[in-house]
């Protein structure tokens, strides 16, 4: 039967807090691995030691998290740094773990840490889900590289996250830390798993035709204008609203959007920066030019609502008993949310009660619908069950 626990501390002292996140878990017998998450204050590399030294010889992946986790515990936040853990126990499920730098390009890099990944896992075949975490910016490539490895298996996660989106974000596992890189945990198991990839916007009748851009996260025309032009004629922004860094916080209640072939999923396109100069998006995930993009909309009160609803959602996907949850939640929205991040652990707890969780916040989430096509997006909800 598979068992989850999860653990805690805002123990000022990188090593103190790893050691009492763990402590936490370190009575379960049969651990396979753990998720850890952290605050970007800590030396990571003292943090994940001192877990190892709690709970020898367990492999673990994670990556520093937007200003804090929630557990069962609560919101758990500091500005002296974090730490959150969530362990993976039980005889009927087999975890393979690898991280590495990025060492040429990030497709290589990819297919290298998924051949990796099932050797540490003492398997030659594909995982029945993994999750992933990497570094903000390259996403989509690494996980063409795994793809070309392991098929097209769903899978979960996360990209790290600083506090101020200044490239401060560290990925690891517990023989790699790196700030420019991927990590995967492949699982090998019969018990149910299920994942909810949702932004949960409203959809508005804004549409139009990306019609240039440059490179895969630059937006230049949207309908033969300027990307941001057209923009503030759908949402009514201001210049200032959309000069610079400011769009970044505009844009989390009216975010683009681009749909899947199917209609399955409105994959969330965050517009990251406003560039004066030319008018163009720097948005958080790749695109294409001739593809449809949405404006959508969402005020604070219905990103908070969200959380409860997608869950609701995630229980009614797995059908049974639910062992665990691992719940990525973008740190954008938690920027918009603000002060009224309490309310989100009233949602998590009033739709799941005592079940073993972790939040963590991203810079980019990453999920599949129900055919299994894998997608990366921004300012969406990733929220996972694993049966019991």
């Amino acid at each position: 039967m598979a068992i989850y626990k999860s653990g805690n501390s805002i123990n000022p002292s990188a090593a103190d807090a790893g050691r009492e996140a763990a402590a936490a878990v370190k009575n379960l017998s049969d651990v396979k691995m753990a998720f850890v998450y952290s605050g970007v204050q800590y030396d990571q590399q003292a943090m994940l030691d001192a877990i190892k030294e709690e709970i020898p010889g367990i492999p673990l992946i994670g990556n520093t998290s937007f200003t804090g986790v929630i557990t069962q515990d609560g919101f758990i936040s500091s500005d002296d740094g974090f730490a959150g853990i969530l362990a993976v126990a039980g005889d009927d499920v087999a975890v393979g773990i690898a991280g590495m730098a990025k060492e040429g390009d990030a497709r290589a890099t990819g297919r290298l840490v998924a051949e990796k990944a099932k050797a540490a896992a003492g398997r030659d075949d594909a995982p029945d889900y993994f999750y992933m975490v990497a570094s903000p910016g390259e996403e989509e490539i690494y996980l063409k590289g795994i793809s070309e490895v392991i098929g097209r298996v769903p899978f979960f996660g996360g990209s790290a996250a600083d506090n101020a989106i200044a490239g401060e974000w560290l990925l690891y596992t517990d023989e790699v830390v790196t700030a420019d890189g991927v990590a995967v945990a492949f699982f090998y198991t019969d018990k149910p798993f299920a994942n909810k990839f949702t932004g949960a916007y409203k959809e508005t009748a804004n549409v139009g035709v990306i019609t240039k851009i440059e490179g895969l996260r630059n937006i230049k025309e949207i309908n033969g204008i300027p990307a941001i032009e057209q923009y503030r004629q759908w949402t009514g922004a201001s210049a200032e609203d959309c000069s610079g860094g400011n769009l970044l916080a505009y844009s989390i209640t009216a975010p683009l959007g681009v749909k899947d072939p199917l209609g399955d999923l409105v994959a969330i396109r965050h517009p990251m920066n406003g560039n004066d100069d030319d008018g163009s998006i720097d948005v958080g995930n790749n695109l294409a030019v001739g593809t449809a993009i949405m404006q959508l909309d969402g005020s604070v009160d219905e990103l908070i609502a969200s959380v409860g609803a997608t869950l609701e959602e995630l229980k009614a996907k797995i059908g049974g008993t639910i062992a665990g949850l691992h719940l990525v939640h973008c740190g954008g929205r938690r920027a918009g949310i603000d002060s009224r991040i309490n309310e989100v652990y009233d949602q998590v707890k009033a739709a799941v009660g005592d079940i073993p969780f972790i939040v963590e916040f991203t810079f980019g989430e990453y999920g599949y619908e129900d055919d299994g096509r894998n997608t990366c997006g921004g300012l969406m909800l990733s929220f996972t069950a694993f049966g019991a």
